[in-house]
């Protein structure tokens, strides 16, 4: 940057100074808005250690807010979207939701709707849009558990958004990597779900710059 003034300082037109100037400014910070469960929440887990705020440490240039509330269901957090828009103008809208409307055992049709419903209002903001994956248990039982994982796979088809494979395929096989209760991820893995969601997170806000 120094050796882009000493060269402005040498040159008599005032355009070419003003060009690298502007050469030397930062880029465009870009905003990312995760909209999640406990899972993006990072539950039982100091914030600090959680995998958002790993993002924020790895993506210090742009600004990251964590809308995820444990226990949130699509639907509520379809009805805490409009709020969240308007306050945080996100360029980028990450969704993990889903988990809890499996394990209550709503209908995948409202689970779909709710997502769709989500996808479309990130994007009415002109926000890109990010969608994580999200399987339940197997002991559902297969038929709901195939019409639960192909609600993701329609929402990206018909949508034309990224789908993000599940982060927790990753995770769950691996006890030391989970908490007690077998279904959040302990601190030990929060560095990993963050080197995991890294690349599909900085490639989406590049986007936006």
């Amino acid at each position: 940057m120094a050796l882009l003034f000493k060269i402005a300082s040498l040159c008599c037109r005032p355009a070419i100074y003003l060009l690298l100037v502007l050469l030397a400014l930062p880029l465009h910070a870009a905003t990312l808005l995760v909209l999640g469960d406990s899972l993006g929440a990072s539950y039982g887990v100091d914030e600090s250690k959680g995998w958002v705020e790993g993002l924020r440490k790895a993506l210090p240039e742009h600004t990251i807010i964590n809308g995820s509330v444990s226990g949130e269901t699509t639907a509520g957090g379809l009805r805490r979207l409009p709020g969240l828009l308007q306050s945080s103008h996100p360029d980028v809208v990450l969704i993990e939701l889903g988990g809890n409307d499996g394990l209550r055992g709503f209908s995948p049709r409202e689970l779909k709707n709710n997502l769709s419903r989500i996808i479309d209002l990130s994007r009415q903001s002109d926000a890109e849009v990010l969608l994580s994956q999200v399987m339940v248990p197997p002991n559902y039982g297969p038929r709901y558990e195939k019409a639960f994982t192909a609600v993701y796979d329609e929402l990206a088809k018909q949508e034309s958004v990224t789908l993000i494979p599940f982060f927790m395929t990753k995770i769950a096989p691996h006890p030391e990597l989970m908490q007690r209760d077998g279904i959040h991820p302990n601190e030990q893995a929060q560095p990993q779900i963050t080197s995991f969601m890294l690349p599909w997170v900085k490639q989406a806000l590049e986007k936006k710059r």
